[in-house]
């Protein structure tokens, strides 16, 4: 069985030592990747130097970073750490075991459940973690404690399946509901989390890149749940179709006279546009049984793939 460390790095200099030192510690058998995204500090030659295999994504953002890893590395078991030093390597041989042995599909280190909020001095960060945790468990019906941590174990059947789309820091999120969506199994385990070192700068901005996170569970709610999302669209929408109508038809029934034709025309087309949502919604969720059969069937060649390549 073969593990892969997968660190995606942005001047990470001051950091990117000790990481891959303490992953080499951790995990002595598991080849360490660092695939370094346009930095100008030497944090290529440094992790070159503690012993890690550098490769390079020159699309900027994190979510390009993740497909390059993803798309490159073959393994049996995948470990992605941050190159900040806020997740301790020592948590590592227990995700590896989650996959190897227990069967998870993602092994989550979920900091928010031990040291997340004392140690992480970016109050908006918490309350933007919280909030991310909270639409997703409501709109996937899950109970997850950490959509957005770093430090992450998948197995081959995830990381080979795993189309991802988002570019930057969002990924997380996509990789979450992509799980959740697909049957896979999430097993979490509670981590340490530590915050950076001084001197250490995170490249995760709060306002820009926490609207990227939310807009893309809205897309993917969308996407996953298309009867869901558009049927609550047409409810909305015939909710003020009502309010308006039942009006002109009360007074129609009473007086005989509608006397308020604009608002009738408006609201009357505000009711096509309910019910063309509505069987939008139905006619996507027949494209969505097809889209998961398929899957399914992607998911069966890659496991046929993985026993002939050990056949071999």
């Amino acid at each position: 069985m073969k593990t892969a460390i997968l660190i995606p790095c942005y001047n990470e200099a001051k950091t990117i030592k000790k990481v891959v030192e303490d992953f080499k510690q951790a995990l002595p058998h598991a080849d360490i990747y660092v695939y370094d995204n346009n930095s100008t500090d030497g944090t290529d030659e440094i992790a070159r130097e503690a012993g890690a295999i550098v490769r390079y994504e020159h699309k900027q953002g994190k979510g390009n970073v993740v497909r390059a890893m993803f798309r490159d590395i073959d393994a049996d078991c995948y470990i992605m750490t941050d190159g900040d030093d806020t997740y301790p390597a020592s948590f590592a041989p227990q995700l590896e075991r989650l996959v190897l042995e227990e069967g998870a599909d993602m092994a989550v280190g979920d900091r928010l459940s031990s040291t997340y909020f004392t140690e992480n001095k970016r109050p908006f960060h918490n309350v933007g973690n919280v909030l991310v945790r909270g639409l997703i468990n409501l709109l996937f019906r899950s109970k997850l404690h950490d959509i957005m941590t770093g430090l992450r174990g998948f197995s081959r059947d995830f990381v080979k399946s795993f189309p991802v789309v988002s570019k930057g820091f969002e990924i997380e999120t996509e990789m979450t509901i992509f799980a959740l969506d697909n049957n896979f199994r999430i097993v979490e385990e509670p981590i340490e989390y530590r915050d950076r070192p001084e001197g250490s700068e995170s490249k995760l901005n709060t306002y820009s890149d926490g609207f990227k996170v939310i807009t893309t569970i809205g897309r993917l709610f969308r996407d996953t749940k298309p009867f869901v999302f558009f049927g609550l669209i047409s409810l909305i929408l015939v909710v003020i179709f009502l309010a308006f109508f039942i009006p002109i038809l009360v007074s129609f029934i009473m007086t005989g006279q509608v006397l308020q034709f604009p608002t009738l025309i408006v609201i009357s087309a505000l009711g096509v546009v309910a019910i063309l949502n509505f069987f939008c919604g139905i006619i996507l969720s027949v494209l969505k049984k097809q889209y998961r059969d398929n899957f399914e069937r992607h998911l069966y060649l890659i496991r046929m793939l993985k026993d002939k390549k050990i056949d071999d």
